[in-house]
C-alpha cells in the first residue's frame, strides 16, 4: 500500500509515491538484515498479480509522467531527430549461404524486420519471415534463434512475446508456406538442425529457467516424446549446442562464468555416442571446433588470455600448442574455413583480426584498418569455402560499415556503411583515446567523442560504462549520441575493469572480491576528466544498465556530488538479496562473478559493502531515472522498485527521482525499433533538463 497525493481537479499525482515499510528481516552469517520493501517481490512471480504491488508500481509510472509532462515538447524533438537518423527502408547486406543468398529488410514506417531471401543461382526474392505480422496486435516481440535447414526447406524460428524471455518454437515449410503442426515452448536456446534436417536440437529451460539440457525434437512427433542427449546436473552451469564448422559434428557445450566443458555427438547421428573432450576443472574455460577431424580448442588453461591447441579425436584432451599465450594479446575466438582459419582478439584494446595458414603457423596476415580507435571483427560468414571474409567496421566517428575482405588481395572492400537520412558529418567530430589514472596506479583507457565546435571550457559530458561478465563496450558508432553531441556534450566511455578490454586480467580485477576496482575506476575517469578541462562535477551525466546499472547504483551513494543526472536501466541494485536466493532463475550461474552469500561469510560481506539497495543512505543524491521491466527474468522488477522506495525514504534533497516500469516487457525494454527509440529520447530529455540544457 502507499500514499499520493493527487490533484483533485485533474487526478494527476503532486508528489512521488511512498511505499509502506512492512517488517521483514533475516539473519546470515550472524548479521541480522532489515528489508522492510521486501514485500515489492510478488510471491507468484513470474506472474505479478499482487494488487499492493500492481497499485505502487502504477503510482510510479503515473509521477513518471507527471513529471516528463512539461518536457514532452523536448521528448518529440529528441524523437523526431533519433527517427529521423534511421533509414526506414533499410536492408542489410545480401549473404550466400549454400544455394541460396538470404538478407533482411525494413519497410518504411514498420517496427521489425522481414527475412527473404533468393536462389544463389537466379530466380525471385522470396519472404521467408515477417517479424511485422508476427508482432501484430502484441505490446512486446522478439525473434530468438532462426535457422533454415541445409536443405533450405524449413525455417525454424523463435519468439518471445510478453520480454519475459520464454521462446515459443515453430516450424515452417519454405516451400509451402505453411506452419507445420509442431509446437516447442519453453525454448531458450539455438535451434539446430541436425539428423539429415529430421531433427531439432534445442534447449527448454527447467522450471527455474534454467537451460540444463539438449534435447531432440524429430519432426511431426510429439513435443513430449522429444529426446534429452545432454542434462547438467550443476545447477549453475547452462547448456549450449551448435555445429562444427563442416556442421559434421553437434557441439555441446556447459559452463558457467569461469569453468566450460565441451562433448561432441556426429549431427547424423545425434543419439549416438558422445565424446568428453576433456573433463571440466574448476577456473578452465575453452571451447572447440573441428576440421576434417582435428580439434581446435580454445583454452585459458595455460594463461588468462587463451591459447589456441589442437588435439585429435582419439585422444581429445591431450592438446597441442598451435598458438602460444601471450602477455600482450589477448586471443578472443577463432573461427575455421577450408583453406585458412581466423584468429580475433585485442592488442592494447583495440580489436584484430588476422588470417592464418593451417600449414604454416607463422603466416599470419593481419586486416589492417584505417582509424586509431575502432571496434571490427567478423561478420555473418555462413560458408566453410570461400576467398572472402565478411566484416563489421565502425568508431565513434564512423557509422556502421560492412566490408568484404579479398583474401587474394588482401584488399577491403566497403559495401555499405550506415545511412543517415537526416544527415551527418562525420568532420565535425573528433573523437580521442584517453588513459587516465586509477586510484591504485592503473591507468584505464577511455574513449571519448565530441563536437569540433564544442566551446573549449569545461562543459557538459556523459559517462557511460558497463564493467562486469568480461564484456568490453566497443568504441562504436551511434546516431542516437549525436542528440547530445549536437547540443554541446561530450560522450565518454571508460573501459574499465570487470570487462576485459585489456585482456583476461582486466575482467579478473573487476570480479568476486576485486569488484570494488570497477566501481572505483568509473569514478576516478569521471575525476580525471574533471582534471583534464572536458567537464566539471555536477555537468556529468552518467548511465548504465544491468550490471551497468549496478554501477550506476553504487557511485551515486560514493560519489553523489559527481553527477548532474544519473539513468539506471533495469539496474541490478539488490545484489545481497539476489544472490542469497537460489531459486531466481540466474542466481546459482551468478556466484563465479560475484560471490556466494550462503555459503560464504567473506562474499556475503563484500556483496553487503556494496550493494546499492543496502548502502542507501541519508545523504543527498543526484536527480535519476530508473527504469525497470515488468517481465524482466534477468534484473526482477522488484529490485529497482525497492531501491527507489529506499531512496525516497533516505534522501535529504529535492532533486528528481523517476522510476518507469515497463509492464509488458522485459529486460531490453519495449521492442520495435521506434518504441525503443521513444525510450531513448526520453533518457536524453532526462539528462538535458537536469544540466539545464532542455531549451
Amino acid at each position: 500500500m502507499h500514499l499520493e497525493e493527487r490533484s483533485r481537479l485533474t487526478d494527476t499525482p503532486i508528489a512521488p509515491p511512498v511505499a509502506a515499510k512492512r517488517e521483514h528481516s533475516f539473519t546470515r552469517h550472524g548479521i541480522t538484515i532489515s528489508d522492510p520493501y521486501h514485500w515489492l517481490k510478488d510471491p507468484a512471480y513470474p506472474v505479478v498479480e499482487d494488487k499492493d504491488v500492481l497499485a505502487h508500481i502504477e503510482a510510479e509510472n503515473a509521477w513518471f509522467e507527471a513529471r516528463m509532462a512539461p518536457h514532452k515538447p523536448l521528448v518529440e524533438t529528441i524523437y523526431r531527430e533519433l527517427r529521423g537518423r534511421v533509414k526506414e527502408d533499410d536492408s542489410s547486406v545480401p549473404q550466400k549461404d549454400g544455394e541460396w543468398i538470404y538478407w533482411t529488410g525494413f519497410d518504411e514506417g514498420q517496427e521489425y524486420r522481414k527475412w527473404y531471401r533468393r536462389p544463389a543461382a537466379g530466380g525471385d526474392e522470396a519472404l521467408i519471415l515477417d517479424e511485422n505480422a508476427l508482432a501484430e496486435g502484441k505490446d512486446y516481440f522478439r525473434l530468438g534463434a532462426i535457422s533454415v535447414s541445409r536443405d533450405g526447406r524449413l525455417l525454424a524460428y523463435s519468439f518471445d512475446d510478453n520480454g519475459s524471455e520464454r521462446f515459443t518454437a515453430r516450424i515452417k515449410d519454405l516451400d509451402t508456406g505453411e506452419l507445420l503442426p509442431d509446437v516447442i515452448p519453453e525454448t531458450l536456446s539455438g535451434l539446430v538442425w541436425v539428423a539429415g534436417d529430421t531433427m531439432l536440437a534445442y534447449g527448454k529451460a527447467n522450471e527455474h529457467w534454467r537451460v540444463d539440457n539438449v534435447r531432440l525434437h524429430r519432426l511431426g512427433t510429439p513435443v513430449a516424446d522429444d529426446i534429452e542427449i545432454y542434462h547438467e546436473a550443476d545447477e549453475g552451469f547452462r547448456v549450449g549446442a551448435g555445429l562444427s564448422a563442416q556442421e559434421d559434428w553437434l557441439v555441446i557445450g556447459t559452463g558457467d562464468n569461469e569453468t566450460s566443458e565441451v562433448r561432441l555427438v556426429r549431427a547424423d547421428d545425434p543419439t549416438g555416442e558422445q565424446i568428453l573432450v576433456r573433463p571440466r576443472a574448476k577456473g578452465v574455460e575453452y571451447d572447440v571446433d573441428l576440421r576434417d577431424g582435428v580439434l581446435y580448442v580454445h583454452t585459458n588453461d595455460d594463461h588468462v588470455n587463451f591459447r589456441l591447441a589442437t588435439a585429435r579425436l582419439d585422444a581429445p584432451g591431450d592438446w597441442t600448442t598451435l598458438i602460444a599465450c601471450s602477455d600482450e594479446f589477448y586471443l578472443t575466438g577463432f573461427e575455421l574455413f577450408k583453406d585458412f582459419y581466423v584468429t580475433e582478439g585485442r592488442l592494447a584494446g583495440l580489436d584484430q583480426v588476422q588470417i592464418r595458414s593451417y600449414d604454416d603457423p607463422a603466416q599470419i596476415t593481419p586486416i589492417a584498418f584505417p582509424e586509431a580507435s575502432y571496434s571490427a571483427g567478423l561478420s555473418n560468414n555462413p560458408e566453410y569455402d570461400v576467398d572472402t571474409l565478411r566484416l563489421d567496421y565502425e568508431s565513434m566517428v564512423t557509422p556502421d560499415s560492412d566490408y568484404d575482405y579479398h583474401l587474394a588481395d588482401a584488399r577491403l572492400e566497403l559495401l555499405k556503411q550506415q545511412e543517415i537520412p537526416s544527415g551527418y558529418d562525420a568532420s565535425l567530430y573528433v573523437t580521442e583515446r584517453l588513459t587516465i589514472e586509477a586510484r591504485d596506479g592503473t591507468m584505464v583507457p577511455v574513449s571519448v567523442v565530441y563536437r569540433k565546435d564544442r566551446p573549449e571550457k569545461p562543459g557538459p559530458l556523459h559517462l557511460y560504462a558497463y564493467g562486469a561478465y568480461g564484456y568490453a563496450v566497443p568504441p562504436g558508432f551511434s546516431t542516437s549520441r549525436l542528440s547530445l553531441l549536437d547540443r554541446g556534450m561530450a560522450f565518454a566511455i571508460a573501459h574499465i575493469r570487470g570487462g576485459d578490454d585489456l585482456g583476461r586480467n582486466w575482467y579478473l580485477q573487476g570480479k568476486l572480491e576485486a569488484r570494488c576496482n570497477t566501481f572505483t575506476d568509473f569514478v576516478d575517469v569521471a575525476k580525471g576528466l574533471i582534471a583534464r578541462g572536458y567537464t566539471e562535477a555536477g555537468r556529468i551525466s552518467a548511465s548504465g544498465g544491468s550490471a551497468g546499472g549496478e554501477l550506476m547504483g553504487v557511485v551515486v551513494n560514493t560519489d553523489p556530488e559527481l553527477w548532474g543526472a544519473v539513468v539506471a536501466h533495469v539496474p541490478f541494485v539488490d545484489v545481497l538479496n539476489t544472490m542469497l536466493d537460489e531459486s531466481l532463475p540466474l542466481t546459482p550461474g551468478e556466484w563465479p562473478e560475484w560471490g556466494n552469500p550462503i555459503e560464504s561469510a567473506e562474499a556475503f560481506a563484500t556483496i553487503r559493502s556494496y550493494s546499492p539497495y543496502d548502502q542507501v543512505r541519508h545523504q543527498a543524491y543526484p536527480p535519476m531515472l530508473v527504469t525497470a521491466g515488468l517481465n524482466d527474468p534477468r534484473v526482477t522488477y522488484w529490485e529497482p522498485a525497492k531501491w527507489v522506495a529506499k531512496l525516497r525514504e533516505m534522501k535529504t534533497d529535492d532533486n528528481e527521482l523517476l522510476l518507469k516500469t515497463n509492464m509488458g516487457a522485459g529486460h531490453g525494454g519495449k521492442s520495435g525499433r521506434f518504441s525503443s527509440l521513444y525510450e531513448t529520447a526520453e533518457e536524453f530529455a532526462f539528462i538535458l533538463w537536469q544540466l539545464g540544457l532542455a531549451e
